[in-house]
Formats: structure tokens, C-alpha cells, sequence
């Protein structure tokens, strides 16, 4: 949800290791005082979507979250604001729109019992670790509604992420403010025509593998992997949402609403 514009007293810089980025860093180095991202009220974090995504997922272990402002020096930068040099960052990020999201809370059993809980900003997926196809049971409330899901795997995506993995997967464009969640298979072999779901983000889904010895899957949340997953249970932690800063016309909601116009 967008919200007004609001001044930042203190702000942190970050900059991921390419050397596009470092040079953007040395750049802005010059222009005000920063401070460490533990006293900063809003961050401006340089590079792309990746590194953006391992800013704001330190920011949640570490259970202080700030705004965080990207300027894009990666290749897509769909969370990221244009990079220019030339332009004043404190009145960049003072003129900012504020959007809240909320990522999913997972928790993932493995094999041998034990339960690892993370955050997803983007999406979920149960992914096959060898040829063997996956069968996967999918629960979301309190009822089984896939009792087995043959695939290479499966993910749930939220608003933010749908325009990424689960795009590629042939998953919904999800609009920013749509409180749901898509669930999407990847090469799905049996039900063959199921080609996934939009859910309300306060349902409950539950993932659970079939015959994990024999075919073993793995979990993955953004960027963190977990392998011989027994079960993995998840929903929206609307208690960690993060906020992120755009420039006025540059909003996640409008790159959402553009992605579903894009023909070539």
C-alpha cells in the first residue's frame, strides 16, 4: 500500500560487490554524512533485485527493518529506482512514495526433523533434486486439495514476486495491493491441466513431500535453499512488513500493471 512522502534524517549506503556499484558508492560518497545502516532511518542500497533482496532480508534477522531505497545498477532492477549520479539522494528519497509488502513465513521440515523458519519476499519453491519427478501434496486451509501433484516442483509467489519466478513459471501477475498469493506448478505432469491457483494471502498452505527418499526435493526461499525437505508449511508474516521507497510515476504497483502489457 502506497503511502505520503516522509523526510529522512539519517540515511545508511550499501552497495553490492560489481564494480558498477562500487563506483556509484564512491560517487555518492561525497554527498552528506551516512550512517551505520543500526542508527539509519532508511537505507539506499545500489545494485539490482538480488542484492536489494539480501539487504532486506538482513534487515529481518537482524529484526530491525528500515525503508530501503534502490537505485539500479543491476540488469532488470524491478524493485529499483533509475540510477543518476547527478541528482540529490536525500531529496530523491524525500519525495519518495512509501510501499509496504509483506513477505511469507515458512517453515520447512526436513527429512530428519528438523524445522528451519524463513522469510520469502518473493516466492517459495519446492524444486526436484534428481531426475525422479516430484509428487507433491498440497494442502491450502484446512482441506487437501491436490492429494498429488507430479511436477518438477511448485511455488508460491506473492504480489511482489509474482513478476519473477512465477511469471517465468507461467504463474499470475498479482497486483501490488491484491492481498494474494499465486501457487503455481512447475511442469506439471499429473493433474496435467492444473495450471495453478490465486489465493487469498490469509489462507494457510502446506506443502508436503511424497516418497522424499526416492525423490528427494528441495526448498527455496529467495535466495536461501534447504534440500531433502519433508514439508513445508507457510503464510503471509503481516507482523515483518518492509517498506520500500520510489520515486513519484516509479512504483512497484505501476511495473506490475506495465509487465502485463509487454508483447515482445
Amino acid at each position: 500500500m502506497a503511502s505520503t512522502t516522509t523526510t529522512y534524517q539519517r540515511l545508511a549506503l550499501l552497495a553490492s560487490d560489481t564494480p558498477r556499484a562500487m563506483e556509484a558508492h564512491a560517487a555518492l560518497l561525497g554527498q552528506g554524512e551516512w550512517a551505520p545502516i543500526e542508527e539509519a532511518d532508511a537505507v539506499v542500497v545500489l545494485g539490482g533485485d538480488g542484492f536489494m533482496l539480501q539487504t532486506l532480508h538482513a534487515m529481518l534477522d537482524a529484526g530491525r527493518v528500515v525503508p530501503a531505497y534502490g537505485m539500479n545498477l543491476g540488469t532488470v532492477g524491478f524493485l529499483m529506482n533509475r540510477y543518476d549520479k547527478r541528482a540529490a539522494i536525500a531529496a530523491r528519497l524525500n519525495r519518495a512514495r512509501r510501499w509496504s509488502i509483506a513477505p511469507l513465513r515458512v517453515e520447512a521440515v526436513t527429512q530428519g526433523g528438523d524445522v528451519h523458519v524463513m522469510n520469502a519476499i518473493n516466492e517459495i519453491s519446492l524444486l526436484r533434486e534428481t531426475r525422479q519427478t516430484a509428487k507433491i501434496e498440497v494442502t491450502v486451509g484446512d482441506r487437501v486439495r491436490i492429494r498429488e501433484l507430479v511436477c518438477d516442483g511448485v511455488l508460491v509467489a506473492t504480489p511482489a514476486g509474482s513478476t519473477a519466478y512465477n511469471l517465468s513459471a507461467h504463474g499470475p501477475i498479482l497486483p501490488l495491493d491484491s492481498k494474494m498469493l499465486a501457487l503455481t506448478p512447475i511442469s506439471p505432469f499429473r493433474p496435467r491441466r492444473w495450471r495453478g491457483a490465486i489465493l487469498p494471502d490469509r489462507m494457510k498452505i502446506v506443502l508436503r513431500v511424497l516418497d522424499p527418499v526416492k525423490r528427494p526435493v528441495a526448498a527455496v526461499a529467495d535466495q536461501k535453499e534447504l534440500r531433502d525437505i519433508a514439508e513445508v508449511r507457510l503464510e503471509i508474516a503481516q507482523d515483518a512488513a518492509l517498506t520500500l521507497l520510489f520515486d513519484p510515476g516509479q512504483s512497484l504497483e505501476e511495473r506490475i500493471v506495465a509487465e502485463q502489457f509487454i508483447t515482445a
